[in-house]
């Protein structure tokens, strides 16, 4: 059964990219209940997004809130994401958000779970790899608005070219040291380097496009950036 266990990061800019994307939410529960159907298990990490920062960049403007105060917001985001994505998918899902380590320890009667952020300091990519480090998992499905991961920010530079592998100490390199509040990466550098630590795969790739994730699921050859 462990083959047909995932961990998915559901970033945020997938779920919520201005507005609630309804239309994309209901194509995602009817994929994961099918797969479900078919003996799938699922646990579920929400971000936060763009609304995310918009609430963390509002703080700062209005008070210069501090590094912690624009993290509980991050956290609060997300798990607002969570309770969203949980009331989407109805009862097959296990009625605790998971919002702390350990708070849920297995998957009981339900092939469903979410989680959200944890606390300050901790991203939900990294609460991803921690769950799939707990549960036994040897990789996290990263789902974002990108295909890839580039070489460097496609939006600001034009000469970025997607990467479909990269180990994870070339990838370090090439991301910022620092974690900050609402940083825009596509793994953040903490998580990043627990999964180096556990010899976690992690699967980057765009979350709108679900013929992809069923081949991503199936283990077959698929759009997106593997780093190992």
């Amino acid at each position: 059964m462990q083959e047909k266990t995932f961990v998915i990061s559901l970033g945020g800019s997938v779920m919520v990219p201005e507005e609630i994307d309804e239309q994309f939410l209901k194509k995602f529960k009817d994929f994961i209940l099918k797969k479900v159907a078919l003996g799938y298990k699922f646990i579920i990490i929400t971000g936060g997004g763009k609304i995310c920062r918009k609430y963390q960049n509002s703080a700062t403007r209005l008070n210069k809130a501090s590094t912690i105060e624009r993290d509980w917001l991050g956290v609060q985001t997300t798990k607002l994401n969570a309770l969203l994505l949980k009331a989407s998918l109805g009862k097959t899902v296990h009625p605790i958000i998971v919002d702390e380590r350990g708070k849920v320890k297995d998957f009981s009667k339900y092939p469903i779970i979410i989680g959200c952020g944890w606390s300050p300091g901790k991203t939900t990519d990294f609460n991803a790899t921690q769950n799939a480090i707990d549960f036994k998992v040897k990789s996290v499905v990263n789902l974002s608005n990108q295909d890839y991961v580039y070489t460097a920010d496609p939006k600001k530079d034009k000469t970025a070219t997607p990467i479909v592998e990269i180990s994870w100490k070339d990838y370090l390199k090439i991301i910022p040291k620092k974690r900050t509040p609402g940083m825009n990466v596509p793994f953040d550098p903490i998580a990043s380097k627990l999964a180096q630590k556990n010899n976690l795969k992690v699967i980057m790739a765009n979350g709108k496009n679900l013929a992809n994730l069923e081949k991503i699921l199936t283990n077959k050859k698929f759009k997106g950036t593997t780093i190992f």
